[in-house]
């Protein structure tokens, strides 16, 4: 009975115990970590599903009636959506910090985050 808790030891020691279950490595990780900060400004986090879709309109609407310039990147790379910390998407991301998570936010909701964050 020993040796099956043994290998289960060395598999978790050459993956490593993360959050996808050893199907990313520290080299995505980095490159996940690095993208936070590189890139847009005004971030989706999600698979691009309907509320991923619904956020991304609601936050191209708020930037408009603001009046802001900005770019807005839809990520949906799991990896790079885990190193933001997000568990539940669609999530925002203004300047590299988590504003929203788990909800498709109106365009009002979106205007009132943006005049807050910037």
């Amino acid at each position: 009975m020993a040796l099956f808790g043994r290998r289960k030891e060395k598999e978790e020691q050459t993956t490593g115990s993360c959050c996808c279950g050893g199907n990313c490595d520290c080299k995505s990780m980095e490159q996940a970590e690095k993208a936070k900060t590189d890139g847009a400004s005004v971030k989706v986090l999600g698979s691009g599903c309907a509320k991923c879709n619904a956020l991304e309109a609601a936050t191209k609407a708020a930037l408009e009636q603001l009046g802001m310039d900005a770019t807005i990147e839809h990520v949906t790379d799991f990896s790079k959506i885990a190193a933001y910390g997000v568990m539940s998407t669609p999530a925002l991301v203004v300047d590299g910090k988590v504003v929203s998570y788990g909800k498709a936010l109106k365009t009002e909701e979106v205007v009132a985050i943006l005049k807050k964050v910037r």
